[in-house]
């Protein structure tokens, strides 16, 4: 009986959840479809199509049991598609019209129970998969503070269910208040939905702290070994010994955050040490410097033995949004949302992390940790130099969010939420 529950537990870590899901063909067009609003540039051996446009804010896309597509629009609610035999959506209609939804969204393995996140509350909904429906909405997680950091992501955990974790970033850009994990801010918890209060878990005083230090964790996504790995975007407009470092620095990060059903209390650093990219100041790619003392830190070396350091970083400024694990995470796809704070501008594109599974069995990213090209370009914005970001959402070119993998086999789903045109692009290996 031991050995039956470990497999189906592995087995819904791998997405077994998703076994009958009708596999699909890619299709080259779509009927009623418009043509991408904001050209993409593909790298070799990579196709990209448009599946769905005139949307609002896409932020988060997952998929039910039955393979309908649930998409998070912020500033409007949350939509479900489904799809005919040739690969476009057939009909879409409104799941869930709430105005202060903006990012989050996940369903139980089992596709009964839906989250779904705005800057101050986290709700939850019994969702029948068949019907398309929800019923029974509850308040789970209130009193999240509001700050320049107003999306909320939220994830369940596969093999507990009944653990979902809940981000919030900080509220300003450095937030030294955030230090303390009692603030509630530049942290990620977990909570217990089976034993949460009748009014809901309180965000600061409720649950327990899985990580904090991190800026703002937007993105994260579990291996297939139960790992969580974050997707964090740091600080802008930084000066150290008074050298303006803020084009190339500091790095932003893809964090291993540990086993949720394990770890608590990791602090990765913020808001006292972050990640150089650019070299500076006699500093390599992936080290950790103090820019300001605090939280028992007053050097360098301290913020070196102290804070957990990423694994990977990727370019200053690129604002990576969420991220996904194909099939059998051989590779990570990470969106990255563009930036506002470097010239030239970066981002505004669609990369791939090479993973490898350790003898351990562990997975972990293939570039050492001082790499500055552990990740390379699968479609991005024509010339991102030439890009924009005016605002959260309005630029002249594509605004990267959602990350999500096809269960019916079509390819990595991506979202914009350029705020001309919501849309959603499939990303294909040819």
């Amino acid at each position: 009986m031991r050995l039956l529950e470990i497999a189906t537990g592995i087995a819904a870590l791998l997405g077994a959840v998703h076994a009958e899901v009708k596999q699909l063909p890619l299709p080259t067009s779509c009927s009623g479809v418009s043509n991408q609003r904001f050209p993409g540039t593909v790298a070799s051996g990579w196709s990209v199509m448009k599946i769905a446009g005139g949307l609002r804010g896409v932020r988060t896309v997952t998929w039910d049991i039955n393979g309908h597509m649930l998409v998070a629009e912020a500033g409007k609610g949350i939509s479900v598609h489904t799809f005919g035999d040739n690969g476009c959506i057939n009909q879409t209609s409104t799941l869930i019209s709430n105005v202060q939804l903006n990012h989050g969204l996940a369903l139980t393995p089992d596709s009964k129970t839906l989250y779904a996140s705005g800057e101050r509350t986290v709700w939850s909904w019994t969702y029948d998969p068949v019907a398309k429906t929800v019923s029974n909405q509850k308040a789970v997680v209130t009193g999240i503070d509001s700050g320049i950091h107003s999306t909320r992501n939220v994830m369940v955990v596969k093999s507990q269910p009944n653990l979902i974790l809940v981000q919030v970033g900080s509220n300003s850009n450095l937030d030294m208040q955030s230090a303390q994990p009692s603030t509630g801010r530049a942290i990620i918890k977990i909570f217990d939905i089976s034993k949460a209060p009748s009014s809901g878990y309180a965000y600061k005083t409720g649950g327990e702290v899985f990580a904090y230090g991190l800026r703002n964790e937007i993105g994260f996504v579990q291996d297939p070994a139960g790992i969580v790995w974050g997707v964090e975007n740091s600080g802008d407009d930084f000066r150290l010994n008074g050298q303006d470092i803020h084009t190339d620095n500091p790095a932003e990060k893809l964090n291993n955050l540990g086993d949720p059903l394990t770890d608590r209390n990791n602090w990765y650093g913020y808001p006292t040490c972050f990640t150089v990219w650019g070299p500076t100041n006699g500093m390599k790619t992936g080290q950790q410097f103090m820019l300001a003392a605090g939280n028992g830190v007053t050097s360098h070396a301290d913020c070196e033995s102290k804070s957990k350091p990423p694994r990977l970083t990727f370019q200053a400024h690129s604002a990576p949004i969420w991220n996904a694990f194909d099939t059998n995470a051989t590779n990570m796809y990470v969106t990255f949302h563009g930036s506002w704070d470097r010239q030239p501008p970066t981002g505004f594109k669609v990369v791939e992390v090479p993973f490898t599974r350790l003898s351990s069995g562990a997975y972990d990213p293939v570039a050492p940790a001082s790499s500055q090209s552990g990740y390379k370009d699968i479609f991005s914005a024509p010339n991102p130099g030439g890009c924009t970001a005016n605002g959260l959402t309005n630029s002249n070119c594509i605004r990267l969010t959602a990350a999500a993998w096809d269960p019916a086999g079509r390819g990595l789903f991506v979202g914009s939420d350029n705020a001309a045109e919501g849309e959603i692009l499939i990303l294909s290996k040819k």
